[in-house]
């Protein structure tokens, strides 16, 4: 059973953020709900006992890795290893204590959960908080104290090799969906290590590319997500990043990790590095990095273990000040119960109700992007047989690629989905279409940091070919699992382009051309130029990397049982030319990347440059249709320190039930700075029954409308007229209320 959450004013604020049975049928969106465990000074007395009592060599010991994963105990005065995992799909497998070789266990399988991009698509802060308290209970089960989760990095280019496990290009929509996340972990006595702090947008170069970002766009971009995690979620530790920012390594950055996150933010917590991201002894530490974790090479030649001890006694650094930074270890082992003898949470994990977690988080998310003369959900009447093509209806993407991945018992691929849920008297004729083959030659290490990632081979197989078509000929349906996978997708490398890979654009034309009735289901976890499939099929379907549950949940997306509801947390360019840091010619740079595009990163470029998307941020069919009406606020004039409360009917105007997410943008058109043509501010996703109506609220308070001053460095609310646009895309949004900021 999972552990509810702790304190009793934010679950009473959670629920009334994520339930839609109020009073007068109004469904609430407060922006800050979460009453997060602060990092006290409660544990002071048995924290500096313990420091008179540790020798030198054993508080080093502490400050760097003694094992892939965790650092040194001191079984002598019972402080434990702090033992980590990685955790963007869920618990990974066990690995060896000394290289990445996994350990060989039978009992380190885990649910596999929905990835980031797909979590985002829910829109729905009660899906976080479901992912982050489930995953949680599986990191206790495990024994372990801190998951290397979330990775909140914004999506600044679709390119990116790991936009599958980040959240979103949109700051707003990004910290709205991280914070309930830490809450639920570390709700089970955990440390939630939200990565990569900062700036670290792309995989090329990653291990020493130069990011300059202006002061205000990296306050409004790439830094709130961040803030929120620290200052609402409380979260426990953060990691640093591999790359440069201005100059400094991330990890001995001592503008990002003391003056901003603790000093600015008040962050108590611990800052770990990423695998092999420390560049200095001395520096790092006193730049504000706690913890060095690294990749294999003996534990003792970390800067922070046997360097450090030299540099202590050669008087280059203090005691005291290593003192520091076991403290903050001290404290969040004690916080999460890791030390004390009180009761931790033992979790579970691999269970039933875990993979029905998965399964609500995934229902939620896949997109429909186009649905011609209704063509879904499927009408079976008469339908004796159903064509299945494609590599992707079989493959599985819990594992895969360099980057950290879980060992499951169960993945439903769509094929078994659909076996799962269809009448069995309809005949399915699987085809394969096409093979997912990698030019060996070309190829490069896996694992190269650069924007070569891996080389497909895009010519078809005929004979896989032909029995596509064949398949789809004899049937009455076809449906064909295209896209991309996570060996494709990956860390450590970024795509080379949008298009799709393997050949997969003149299977799905030819399969076409033999089958009108094809459906065409995209699985995978950023952008592709699908122009040409979007233009030719009669509906199109954006599933993600989506859990153990995936493919059961994509059969009931398709036959209806499920209504989707996901939105597109990313825009879908028609052209990379069309996205920003390609237009402004700045990805991936060098040895230096300066992010010319400043604060208009995604839709915000889009919108303000009148660049028409594929498909817009926020953007999302359902198989009802809605109506709003009457948006309106509870005043016209605000005073800064206020809250926004803007109102708006949702009417299903359609035959079924379904959920539509209400997004507000604000617009300020006579503003003294350079502006982006809108920015989310606000969204609440309400459930409606067929011909039902709902009054939703969303809360804005006013400070959400301010802009990072450079000159007095404050966050500034300008007065005047603002626009708010209310609807449910990015690009639908025409019902507008106006307000005055006094």
């Amino acid at each position: 059973m999972k552990k509810k959450l702790i304190h009793l004013s934010a679950a009473i604020a959670f629920m009334a953020v994520v339930s839609c049975k109020n009073e007068g049928n109004v469904a609430t969106a407060d922006t800050k709900i979460y009453e997060g465990k602060e990092i006290g000074t409660e544990y002071d007395t048995e924290i500096n006992a313990l420091l008179s009592q540790l020798t030198l060599e054993e508080k080093i010991g502490m400050l760097h890795g003694n094992s892939m994963f965790s650092t040194g105990a001191v079984p002598r005065l019972g402080i434990p290893e702090l033992k980590m995992a990685d955790g963007p799909l869920g618990v990974r497998e066990e690995i060896s204590r000394d290289n990445w070789a996994p350990a060989g266990l039978t009992n380190d399988f885990a649910t596999y959960y929905p990835a980031a991009g797909g979590l985002a698509a829910t829109w729905n802060q009660e899906m976080a908080y479901t992912f982050g308290n489930s995953v949680g209970q599986e990191l206790r089960a495990r024994g372990k104290d801190m998951l290397l989760s979330p990775a909140i990095n914004i999506v600044r280019t679709p390119l990116g090799g790991r936009t599958y496990e980040y959240m979103t290009e949109d700051p707003f929509l990004n910290k709205k969906m991280t914070v309930p996340m830490v809450v639920g972990l570390q709700d089970n006595d955990v440390m939630a290590c939200v990565k990569h702090f900062a700036a670290n947008n792309q995989e090329t170069n990653r291990d020493f590319v130069d990011v300059q970002i202006d002061e205000r766009t990296l306050r409004e971009i790439y830094l709130p997500a961040f803030e929120a995690a620290v200052k609402e979620g409380k979260a426990y530790s953060i990691m640093g990043a591999y790359n440069k920012f201005r100059g400094e390594y991330l990890c001995e950055n001592d503008y990002m990790l003391n003056k901003i996150l603790r000093d600015e933010w008040g962050f108590k917590g611990i800052v770990v590095s990423d695998w092999a991201a420390v560049h200095t002894t001395v520096k790092s530490l006193k730049s504000g990095l706690d913890i060095e974790m690294g990749t294999p090479k003996p534990f003792n030649e970390f800067f922070l273990a046997d360097k450090l001890i030299a540099a202590v006694k050669a008087g280059e650094i203090s005691e005291a000040e290593i003192d520091i930074h076991i403290k903050r270890i001290l404290r969040t082992l004690f916080q999460v119960k890791a030390m004390g003898g009180k009761d931790r949470v033992k979790g579970s994990i691999a269970t039933e109700a875990h993979y029905q977690d998965a399964y609500k988080i995934a229902s939620e998310n896949i997109v429909l992007l186009k649905n011609e003369n209704n063509a879904l959900p499927l009408q079976l009447d008469g339908v004796k047989s159903i064509a299945v093509i494609g590599n992707n209806a079989t493959k599985k993407n819990a594992l895969g690629g360099f980057g950290a991945g879980v060992k499951t018992k169960r993945e439903i691929t769509p094929l078994e989905g659909l076996k799962n849920r269809l009448p069995s008297a309809i005949q399915i004729n699987y085809a394969e279409g096409y093979l997912e083959r990698y030019d060996e030659k070309n190829k490069g290490k896996l694992g190269d940091i650069t924007l070569n990632g891996p080389v497909t081979i895009d010519q078809l197989d005929p004979a896989k070919l032909q029995e596509a078509i064949d398949a789809a000929k004899k049937s009455d349906i076809a449906i064909i699992f295209a896209g991309s996978n996570r060996d494709y997708e990956t860390e450590a490398s970024d795509r080379r382009s949008l298009k799709l890979p393997f050949g997969q654009e003149e299977l799905i034309k030819k399969v076409l051309a033999v089958n009108p009735r094809t459906i065409v289901v995209m699985v995978a976890g950023a952008p592709f130029d699908i122009q040409e499939v979007a233009k030719n099929t009669k509906a199109l379907v954006w599933s993600w990397f989506n859990g153990s549950e995936g493919g059961n949940a994509l059969a009931d997306v398709l036959l209806g049982k499920i209504n989707p509801s996901g939105k597109l947390p990313w825009t879908m360019p028609k052209n990379i030319m069309d996205s920003p840091a390609h237009a402004t010619n700045s990805f991936p740079g060098n040895k230096t990347v300066q992010y010319a595009e400043g604060i208009l990163v995604g839709y915000r470029w889009f919108d303000t440059k009148k660049i028409a998307p594929l498909y817009p941020f926020g953007y999302g069919l359902s198989y009802t249709t809605f109506a709003f009406d009457s948006a309106k606020t509870d005043k016209k004039e605000y005073k800064p320190t206020e809250t926004i409360t803007v109102s708006v009917t949702v009417k299903n105007t359609g035959k079924v039930d379904g959920k539509e997410v209400v997004q507000v943008y604000a617009t300020k058109s006579d503003s003294k700075i350079s502006r982006a043509a809108q920015e989310l501010k606000g969204f609440q996703k309400v459930g409606v029954k067929a011909g039902g109506e709902q009054l939703v609220t969303v809360k804005i308070p006013v400070k959400e409308l301010a802009y990072y001053n450079v000159t007095n460095k404050k966050w500034t609310v300008e007065p005047g007229k603002y626009t708010l646009h209310v609807g449910n895309s990015s690009r639908n949004n025409s019902n507008e209320v106006i307000i005055t900021i006094n």
